[in-house]
């Protein structure tokens, strides 16, 4: 945890003494061209089989329809909006923060598999929640989206074995070496200057949010009976705080800013207190 700390407690520091820190050139960066390139050069070093991927996406499925019908039952039950609170509830931080505690944790193997895992969650919330929070339907433009675009050269890598030449693997693979450190500095950055002043449902959310996603992706390892590094890598992708980007987007959209906020603050806070616990499950 000591490496998750000081990048994003760097992060944290420089955004509360002020200087300047354009999230957003950072945030599109990392998102248009260095996790692209991350995917492509670690999906290609690893090696990781086509099974592989088949059985993150069976995994991650699975999770993702438990969170919804758990999300929604308690959202209709607190009389909350959806479009406020379902996103949030959906698409945990399995970037800035997951990838680099699996990295960490299992080595380059683990990483392929964690990024597998935030592909998805990425294809989703680019479509799905951007949907549900806009309220205007799915977006043309997810299909031109550089993540998805890498996400598609990845698998043709994976299936038919196709391994870049030397000078183009160490291109990608320098540039999405920025991806992780800039992540965790983002979030720091991005948790500064977050401002909640009406915790209320929020917190409550926010516990639920982890206690949910361990619970769901433990009971998916067990019925599928996954062990080893793949079960550890969905318990910790499952268990991530809400993203900062659920904030980005309810600002944006005007659905409920102060509420994310609290849940992200709530969330992020609460997980450093049961990241240890939750690595000792992981890697045992």
């Amino acid at each position: 945890m000591a490496p998750v700390v000081a990048c994003a407690g760097v992060g944290y520091f420089w955004g509360r003494s002020g200087r300047p820190y354009d999230i957003s050139m950072v945030s599109t960066l990392v998102t248009t061209i260095a996790t692209p390139c991350l995917i492509v050069a670690t999906l290609g070093k690893t090696g990781l089989s086509l099974a592989a991927l088949m059985e993150v996406a069976g995994l991650y499925a699975a999770v993702f329809a438990g969170t919804a019908l758990v999300a929604l039952a308690a959202i209709r039950i607190s009389g909350r909006s959806p479009r406020v609170f379902l996103p949030a509830m959906l698409f945990p931080n399995t970037g800035n923060m997951g990838l680099p505690l699996c990295l960490l944790a299992f080595g380059d193997h683990g990483l392929a598999l964690a990024l597998a895992w935030m592909m998805l969650s990425s294809v989703l919330q680019f479509s799905f929640g951007l949907a549900v929070v806009s309220g205007q339907g799915l977006s043309r433009g997810l299909f031109m989206h550089p993540i998805l675009i890498s996400v598609v050269i990845a698998l043709i890598m994976v299936i038919f074995r196709i391994e870049l030449p030397e000078w183009l693997f160490n291109s990608v693979d320098l540039i999405g070496g920025l991806v992780i450190p800039m992540m965790l500095i983002t979030l720091g950055v991005s948790l500064s200057q977050l401002r909640v002043h009406d915790l209320g449902p929020g917190a409550a959310f926010a516990v639920l949010r982890l206690g949910m996603g361990f619970g769901l992706a433990w009971l998916a390892c067990e019925l599928t009976g996954t062990e080893g590094m793949l079960r550890g890598v969905v318990l910790i992708q499952s268990t991530m705080p809400v993203a900062v980007f659920n904030y980005l987007l309810a600002q944006t959209y005007r659905q409920g800013p102060e509420q994310v906020a609290a849940m992200v603050m709530c969330s992020t806070a609460l997980s450093f207190v049961t990241l240890p616990l939750l690595l000792m499950v992981a890697m045992g």
